[in-house]
């Protein structure tokens, strides 16, 4: 049997032998939690409100995470999981550049504006909501910046045992402080002054050891 899943007002497909989890409805309730998280908050957000703007049956939800915090904790991972691409621009200013001007794309977002600062503050009450989003950040951003400084330090341009755990902090923290805690503009200008200023510093920073 299969899974039961569209909306009532929805057509069924035909059954297709064995029961499986349909992944275009998979991907629905992934993009209604996201809405979900947006328009009410985690604390406000219910299986119920996932699946009514998912449009399909509870059990749908159900059947694939037993209560909201895995469906959370699930979907955000895989979001991360998916990374920020590598840049390879062939100086480490450029790859700097490139990652601070996609990093800060994505947090200017309106549903990530709404949705991140939720999540943390919901993090201080959860602790396995928070070593979740440790895990999924560190392991997103966090080989994305390995990976730039082992090309920079392959191409000579800083130490091969520089830390990337201290180039994730000089490239993430800013962002985040002006675009999720102040909620100031970030001009391209003062892209360009924040990626000089994180190239100098990884070119300063004592070695990791």
């Amino acid at each position: 049997m299969t899974d039961p899943e569209p909306h009532p007002s929805r057509p069924r497909r035909a059954p297709a032998g064995a029961a499986v989890l349909r992944e275009d409805v998979t991907e629905s309730i992934r993009a209604a939690v996201f809405a979900e998280l947006a328009a009410v908050g985690y604390g406000r957000m219910s299986m119920e409100g996932i699946a009514r703007r998912a449009g399909v049956g509870k059990a749908a939800v159900y059947r694939r995470w037993r209560s909201k915090l895995p469906l959370v904790l699930d979907t955000v991972s895989d979001i991360a999981a998916a990374g920020l691409p590598v840049p390879d621009t062939g100086t480490l200013h450029g790859d700097v550049r490139a990652m601070l001007e996609v990093s800060a794309r994505a947090l200017r977002h309106p549903v990530a504006a709404q949705i991140i600062p939720d999540l943390l503050a919901e993090a201080a009450r959860s602790p396995e909501l928070a070593a979740a989003l440790r895990t999924a950040l560190r392991d997103a951003q966090g080989g994305v910046a390995a990976a730039v400084i082992r090309q920079a330090a392959a191409r000579g341009e800083i130490p091969a045992a520089t830390d990337p755990g201290l180039a994730l902090d000089l490239l993430a923290g800013p962002l985040y402080w002006h675009l999720a805690v102040m909620r100031d503009d970030l001009p391209r200008h003062r892209l360009d002054a924040l990626t000089t200023a994180v190239v100098a510093a990884l070119s300063a920073a004592p070695t990791a050891g």
